[in-house]
C-alpha cells in the first residue's frame, strides 16, 4: 500500500479555527431551522420540563456522536476503537479508529452515518413534537456543529480514486492506494 495523502484537520485547520466555524455552523443552523419550524408550530406552549432531558442529552452526545460513527463498522464486522481523552473538566476528546483500513465507500458511511441517525430524526423530531420543538432543535443545532469537521473528511474522501482505502487513526485519516 502506498499513502496517497494524510489529512489531520487540527494541524491544517488549528483547534480554534475548526472549533470557532462549528459553533458557527450550529448557530446557523438553529436560525434556519428554528424560522420555518416555528411558523409551523405558531404559539405553542413550550413545556418546561423538557430541559432536563435536554442537557443530559447534551451531556452525552459526544459519545452518542462516536458511536453512530463505529456503528456501520460494527454491523459490517471492521474493527474499530474508541478512544476517550479527558482535557479539561468540561471538554473531552473523544474519537475512534479502525484497526485495518476499510475501503472508501465503508469510510464515507462511517462519517455520514451521525448525520443520518442523529440529525435527520432530531429535525423530524423538531417538526412533529410542538411541545419540544425548541430542545430538538437545540440538541439538533448542537449536533451539527459538531459534524462539521466530519464534512470536511468527507469532503477529503471523495475527493479520493474509487480504488483507494481509508485508514482512521488518531485524529487523522489516511488514503492509500494499492501499489501495482
Amino acid at each position: 500500500m502506498n499513502c496517497l495523502k494524510i489529512i489531520n484537520l487540527h494541524k491544517q485547520y488549528g483547534m480554534n479555527r475548526l472549533y470557532l466555524q462549528s459553533f458557527l455552523t450550529g448557530l446557523l443552523a438553529f436560525v434556519f431551522l428554528y424560522v420555518p419550524i416555528s411558523i409551523k408550530h405558531g404559539t405553542s406552549n413550550l413545556d418546561e420540563f423538557g430541559i432536563f432531558p435536554l442537557l443530559t442529552a447534551i451531556l452525552f452526545l459526544p459519545f452518542i456522536h462516536v458511536f453512530m460513527h463505529m456503528l456501520p463498522l460494527i454491523m459490517m464486522n471492521k474493527q474499530a476503537r474508541l478512544i476517550y481523552k479527558q482535557n479539561i473538566i468540561f471538554f473531552s476528546n473523544i474519537n475512534y479508529y479502525t484497526k485495518k483500513y476499510v475501503s472508501k465507500k465503508v469510510s464515507l458511511l462511517a462519517a455520514v452515518a451521525p448525520t443520518l441517525l442523529i440529525t435527520i430524526p432530531g429535525v423530524m423530531a423538531a417538526y412533529f413534537f410542538s411541545d419540544y420543538y425548541v430542545y430538538f432543535l437545540f440538541f439538533t443545532s448542537i449536533h451539527i456543529g459538531m459534524t462539521f469537521t466530519d464534512f470536511l473528511y468527507i469532503l477529503y474522501i471523495a475527493k479520493a480514486p474509487k480504488e483507494a482505502y481509508i485508514e482512521n487513526s488518531n485524529n487523522e485519516i489516511a488514503i492509500l492506494i494499492k501499489s501495482s
